[in-house]
């Protein structure tokens, strides 16, 4: 079967190579006006073909400047419940769907969100702090989620393959291992398990609520979504999600959105025989505790997961430095490093870490922090004042243990919220510091003199998500290929040391402590983890 035709969205750089960036900017700052337009209404959850209200109330802010986003609901375990039997209900029709029809839906969705992406990026800005540039590419990731699950599943015929064996010409009075037979008929198939619980992080709630959505559903499981609730709340992103796969053709009760804590409705729905597997995307500490959960309960299900990083970059003596400087500065305070993939730990040949230090520095300094909705600006807000807490506790840690090479510093920007400088720090590889992930625009730095102890101290983690490199020698970049241990790798990319996977080109996967499957998104191998395999035989 011929692969079908997949094009990334990539929306800016469209406009910005058909020279049309003013015009971005235009329709950016236009749809932004009309997002406020949005806030301060009331939220219902969404279960099967009801809109629900609950007592408690769930108020969202954004991080940006404390305005009121929305009222939404606390829902608790009695929706938990209704949900996953409003999911199961729906399943059975939903998984014999013809897969060409489900496929078809979600490049519906796909062309959906495509007209609605500039608001849908300008309501993410206000919610989690990107920038008009990170929310931009966010929601092209998941349109481009839809688009390739929709031609994986086609290009493979639903993961269904047929075979058939001869019979012996003679055959055998008993059945035994091996026995000559009659010929058989032979289907294998990957079938949907049920209901799954998709459990969304805050700094990706549209690409990564959709792209774990859509594996769930275009292979033919129903969902019961739940996006961030608590303590950094995305639930207005998560709203639009639903609205646009209902729109797009997504029948009753099979994709159900559900808002409040997590420790409450995803305890509750572990409980229940009903869930037959979880997407998740978070910490390692709450994912494992999620799948250790479940087995206390009982049940074995199928946990599909990307947890946490501790990312490191190799440069290496030789090196582009600028190039290096570029990547690394990216990688490390973009989106103020709230992004699993994100550089936190820097490994420097001796010879060039003053030189390369003073770039990195440079590069800081020259960062805009304060509205994101601003083009000017690069570094948003933390997510909230737990993020700034956690800010400043590692700050003073490195004053007291380490050397504060930049940053620190609370930045002023006359708004309610968080603002912070980039921090670059240097530090010895035993500092928790450079043990712990902090989720914050923080670097630490440390020297060596010889490749290979770079790699061990690089691979000398938990954690295995993403890692860089910078070098021109051959061996080196060899070396570095064939001992790192994480995911996903990039050698020499100007662009960003660690993140910026692209769908259809990277996958993104985790290794060791940054994943329970080993399996990436954005990849060929991804809805294969929502299905279970199953070889049926008849006679013929």
């Amino acid at each position: 079967m011929k692969r079908p035709s997949f094009d990334n969205e990539s929306t800016y750089k469209g406009f910005l190579e058909s020279g049309r960036e003013q015009e971005f900017d235009e329709l950016f700052d236009s749809a932004a006006e009309s997002a406020r337009a949005l806030f301060h209404a009331k939220h219902p959850i969404h279960i099967g073909q009801n809109e629900l209200f609950t007592e408690q109330k769930l108020i969202q802010r954004s991080p940006v400047d404390g305005s009121i986003m929305g009222e939404f609901q606390r829902a608790g375990r009695e929706h938990a419940r209704l949900a996953l039997e409003e999911a199961n209900s729906a399943f059975e029709q939903w998984r014999d769907t013809e897969y060409g029809e489900r496929a078809m839906i979600f490049r519906k969705a796909a062309d959906l969100l495509s007209k609605r992406k500039f608001e849908t990026a300008a309501i993410l800005s206000y919610e989690n702090g990107k920038s008009r540039y990170e929310s931009m590419g966010e929601v092209d990731e998941g349109i481009d989620f839809m688009r390739y699950y929709a031609n994986e599943i086609e290009l493979n015929r639903g993961y269904i393959r047929r075979s058939s064996s001869h019979g012996a010409k003679r055959v055998a009075s008993r059945g035994f291992q091996g026995a000559p037979g009659a010929g058989e008929r032979v289907r294998i198939a990957l079938l949907p398990y049920g209901v799954f619980a998709v459990i969304a992080p805050f700094n990706f709630p549209v690409s990564i609520s959709i792209g774990m959505s859509t594996g769930a559903l275009i292979t033919g499981n129903t969902v019961v979504f739940k996006p961030s609730s608590s303590d950094n709340p995305t639930m207005l992103t998560g709203l639009k999600i639903y609205e646009l796969l209902r729109d797009s053709g997504i029948p009753p009760g099979v994709f159900n959105y559900l808002t409040g804590p997590g420790s409450i409705l995803v305890d509750e729905m572990l409980r229940s025989p009903l869930l037959k597997g979880v997407a998740f995307t978070g910490s390692r500490a709450v994912g494992t505790a999620l799948a250790g959960k479940s087995l206390s309960y009982g049940y074995t299900r199928q946990f599909i997961t990307e947890m946490s990083g501790k990312n490191p970059a190799i440069v290496a003596k030789g090196a582009d430095l600028d190039a290096a400087a570029d990547g690394i500065a990216s990688a490390a305070f973009g989106y103020a490093g709230q992004k699993c993939s994100a550089l936190s730990r820097l490994y420097v040949h001796e010879s060039i870490k003053e030189e390369l230090i003073a770039k990195l520095i440079e590069r800081a300094r020259n960062m805009r922090i304060g509205n994101p909705l601003s083009k000017e600006v690069y570094m948003g807000p933390l997510i909230g004042e737990g993020a700034y807490s956690k800010y400043v506790d590692a700050i003073s840690k490195a004053r007291a243990s380490a050397r504060v090479l930049y940053g620190g510093n609370a930045v002023k920007t006359g708004l309610n919220g968080f603002y912070v400088e980039p921090a670059i720090i240097e530090a010895k590889h035993d500092s928790e510091l450079v043990r712990n992930e902090l989720f914050l625009p923080m670097l630490t730095i440390e020297s060596f003199s010889d490749l290979g102890e770079a790699i061990r101290l690089a691979n000398d983690t938990e954690f295995g998500l993403t890692a860089g490199f910078y070098g021109r020698g051959k061996k080196d970049r060899e070396a570095f290929a064939k001992g790192i241990e994480a995911g996903v790798v990039y050698i020499n990319r100007r662009s960003s040391a660690t993140t910026g996977a692209i769908v259809g080109l990277h996958t993104f996967v985790g290794w060791k402590g940054s994943s329970m499957t080993g399996k990436g998104t954005g990849s060929k191998h991804y809805l294969q983890q929502f299905m279970r395999e199953q070889s049926l035989s008849i006679p013929g």
